[in-house]
């Protein structure tokens, strides 16, 4: 599956449009609901922790993409603290909705 800001990588301009924005939050709502109707249908732990694992890596190569950007053009790195608090949070979470047990 293509990555939906790969789209826009020789654009990278449209990524501010406000229509852009949407479009890509919408394609992300989709995206959810596709993976929580996937869930319901099979109720698979597997496919779960599978997707989580999809979800972490997709987050990781965007801290990655966004550090080359920063260390590019100068700016100050993100913080990582909050990211890995999100993180963090979020496999806590999906872990307490799906019953799984770390």
């Amino acid at each position: 599956m293509i990555n939906k800001t790969e789209i826009f990588k020789n654009a990278t301009e449209l990524l501010d449009e406000p229509e852009v924005r949407a479009l890509l939050e919408y394609c992300e709502s989709l995206e959810d609901e596709l993976v929580d109707f996937k869930f319901e249908k099979s109720n698979n732990k597997e496919l779960i922790l599978l997707d989580m694992i999809k979800e972490v890596v997709k987050g990781c190569s965007a801290l990655e993409k966004e550090q080359m950007e920063h260390d590019r053009f100068g700016y100050d790195s993100p913080n990582y603290q909050d990211t890995i608090t999100h993180l963090k949070r979020y496999i806590h979470e999906i872990c307490r909705i799906n019953k799984i047990w770390l």
